[in-house]
């Protein structure tokens, strides 16, 4: 951050985790007492409450909004400043955090917060889905079913993911879909349908492993319908970058699309189910949202980081694997 007098607003979902009500706000006030910031703290009491907060931060004038907590808090601010002065800091409590990891931002808080303090801004694209904003990705289909399944259950985190899409598949079956890519039509029976501004849904789950949240274009993932013995190279191919090469799945770059199905239904904004027509239409708007990021990233950096992520995970989870 630049060595000013600026003003920076902290909000912070409650629930996203140990210390996030005490231990936080105190590395944040340290960081701004170090820049001779002027802080405001806010806490989430309720849905649409951080949306509330952030659009009175930018009307006082505020320079940046931390956003600590999960997809939904992180997402619900995001959307409140797009194309305004403001910049967004994320500090990454919840259980995908799709956009900091596309954005290569830390896992670790401390580590986060050091990137906050260094100031670096990046300005990224944004996409609407029938107005409805989203960063990462947008989909119809089976993915959009397990966000819904998901999104009912008690406990998060990627066991419980895993359950419900097993349980999903279980029961699913293709639909027919008709698309309009930047004019040209498409009619495909599909498990999926995903349009993705971002390379991944969350979680290192990359759907679309050539998309760029800066070029102005979303990809578009076609996953045809597929048997049991595709899931398992479906999985490893979408976890290592790769899913692009299966046979199963078709891409192409588009400024525009629209999707149109037989029915209304569930479709999923950055991993939260919401209801939609039958005919979605979805739009890039580009350079929407500043946002504080790391400077560089290296390959080096981003193999560490991978290995780093899945030390983490297994780290949690053999316990509870093997008992």
């Amino acid at each position: 951050m630049d060595r000013q007098e600026i003003k920076v607003h902290a909000i912070i979902n409650p629930i996203s985790g140990v210390g996030s009500k005490r231990k936080i706000p105190k590395m944040i006030e340290e960081m701004c007492l170090r820049y001779h910031c002027l802080l405001t703290i806010s806490f989430t009491e309720y849905a649409g409450h951080a949306s509330e907060l952030t659009k009175q931060a930018i009307e006082n004038g505020v320079h940046y909004i931390i956003a600590v907590g999960g997809d939904g808090t992180v997402n619900e601010i995001a959307r409140a400043m797009i194309h305004s002065d403001a910049v967004l800091g994320i500090i990454p409590k919840g259980s995908g955090n799709g956009l900091a990891r596309e954005l290569h931002i830390p896992m670790d808080v401390r580590r986060a917060i050091d990137l906050i303090s260094k100031g670096h801004i990046t300005t990224i694209d944004c996409c609407k889905a029938n107005g409805r904003v989203f960063f990462c990705t947008c989909g119809v289909g089976f993915d959009a079913a397990v966000s819904q399944k998901f999104a009912n259950e008690k406990r998060r985190g990627s066991l419980t993911y895993i359950k419900n899409t097993i349980e999903e598949y279980l029961s699913y079956k293709p639909e027919p879909y008709e698309l309009l890519v930047d004019n040209q039509t498409i009619k495909e029976k599909a498990f999926l349908v995903a349009c993705a501004n971002a390379s991944q849904y969350g979680n290192n789950a990359f759907i679309a492993p050539h998309a760029n949240i800066q070029d102005g274009q979303m990809d578009v993932t076609i996953l045809s319908p597929f048997t049991p013995l595709d899931i398992a190279p479906l999985a490893i191919q979408l976890f290592t970058k790769q899913i692009d090469r299966n046979s199963k799945i078709k891409t192409r770059k588009a400024q525009q699309v629209t999707i149109i199905r037989q029915n209304p239904g569930v479709m999923h904004l950055d991993g939260e189910p919401v209801m939609a027509d039958s005919r979605i239409d979805i739009t890039v708007e580009p350079k929407a949202l500043k946002v504080l990021t790391p400077d560089v990233v290296s390959f080096t950096k981003e193999v560490h980081y991978f290995f780093e992520q899945v030390t983490r995970f297994f780290d949690k989870r053999l316990p509870f694997i093997f008992k």
